[in-house]
């Protein structure tokens, strides 16, 4: 039987078993995502909605992409607290760590000349996206700071995760694209492109978890970036 996501609490996220496969699995995930926005970035052709708000901020304040990401993540983490949204160890480290892994891959990815190296680095960024979005979200030890806020104002206002996602990345995207943030043909092929590959890569990247702690499922949920994560999960930001 193919593994689902269970709803847990963020202590039951840490008591599920298996924790050390599932640590793993958390960084090696967050660690392609954040290599996936440095392709992005060298590719030329756009970024996803929240990475163009991220390079707008990055460009205003003179810091590295992933320097801006980690510094947005924290104000977005606040928002949590009226919506009553508990942080996990996901959580956290996802707030932090692709970041990370975004400079330590901007200073070793060239940039791409020419269109068809563009392409080429556009495709293989959406499909290192939406496995490292996978293989974080089937880690089951929390959703990134930029899905969270999104599940959280869905369970709060009552509208649907399609209408709150969509409102959240429109809002995100004009506030980046008026900063400066590049936007271009990669911001469509993600939006339409990284829901269907974060599903195809999910049922495989599910660590299956102790029959005690799995019991409650989550319905299967499309992905939707970040912060890539299930709802649709870019898991983010």
């Amino acid at each position: 039987m193919t593994p689902t996501l269970a709803t847990l609490t963020p202590r039951q996220q840490l008591t599920a078993g298996r924790l050390p496969r599932r640590l793993v699995q958390l960084f090696v995930g967050l660690s392609l995502y954040g290599a996936a926005m440095a392709i992005f970035v060298r590719a030329g052709l756009g970024l996803d909605p929240w990475d163009v708000f991220h390079y707008g901020v990055a460009k205003h304040l003179g810091l590295d992409l992933g320097t801006a990401v980690i510094l947005v993540s924290f104000p977005v983490l606040l928002l949590w607290i009226p919506l009553r949204q508990w942080p996990g160890l996901g959580t956290i480290a996802n707030a932090i760590w692709i970041g990370v892994a975004t400079n330590l891959a901007l200073a070793v990815v060239p940039t791409a000349h020419g269109l068809p190296a563009q392409v080429v680095f556009l495709v293989a960024a959406l499909v290192i996206n939406a496995l490292g979005g996978a293989l974080y979200i089937g880690s089951q030890l929390g959703p990134g700071p930029r899905d969270g806020l999104m599940t959280g104002l869905h369970r709060r206002t009552g509208l649907s995760l399609r209408l709150v996602r969509t409102c959240l990345e429109l809002t995100v995207l004009a506030v980046g694209w008026l900063l400066g943030g590049v936007v271009g043909v990669g911001t469509v092929l993600y939006a339409v492109a990284i829901g269907p590959l974060v599903q195809f890569f999910l049922p495989y990247s599910i660590v299956s978890l102790d029959d005690s702690t799995s019991r409650a499922r989550a319905p299967r949920l499309r992905s939707a970036h970040p912060d890539p994560c299930p709802a649709a999960p870019r898991g983010q930001d």
